[in-house]
């Protein structure tokens, strides 16, 4: 894909299901119960169990990755703004990447990144640097 500044990069879409979430703690050795267990989730206020911020913009990493056929990630990230709710059922909940290349100088592409699940923004000024 041409990186020129001012082109918009297709959406990508992920579904994020609890299966994944005791995956990636497993492999993150993140095992804090609010990625698995509803009544500690909701005790600390939270709407639910939520999936890790980190496994978030891993998911807007492949996003980059597969925008850019894998270049070399020079620089990435966001704020964690908003928790992304992992439903307990089969369907789970979507997280949408969007990107813009932003500029493209000294062999660097900029890409401004939006993340979001249900509409909402999940991440806070997302960005990844990669080398074009």
């Amino acid at each position: 894909m041409s990186l020129e500044p001012g082109t918009e990069l297709p959406v990508q879409r992920y579904v994020v299901r609890r299966s994944d979430l005791v995956r990636y703690a497993g492999a993150s050795g993140d095992f804090n119960p609010i990625h698995w267990s509803d009544r500690v989730a909701t005790e600390v206020g939270l709407p639910g169990v939520i999936a890790h911020g980190m496994y978030t913009l891993a998911l807007a990493a492949r996003a980059v990755a597969t925008w850019t056929d894998d270049a070399e990630v020079v620089e990435l990230g966001a704020k964690f703004t908003a928790p992304v709710v992992v439903p307990d059922d089969e369907t789970g909940v979507a997280i949408e990447v969007a990107g813009t290349v932003a500029s493209v100088e000294d062999g660097l592409a900029t890409l401004k990144l939006t993340v979001t699940s249900g509409g909402d923004k999940v991440l806070g000024m997302p960005k990844a640097v990669v080398r074009a």
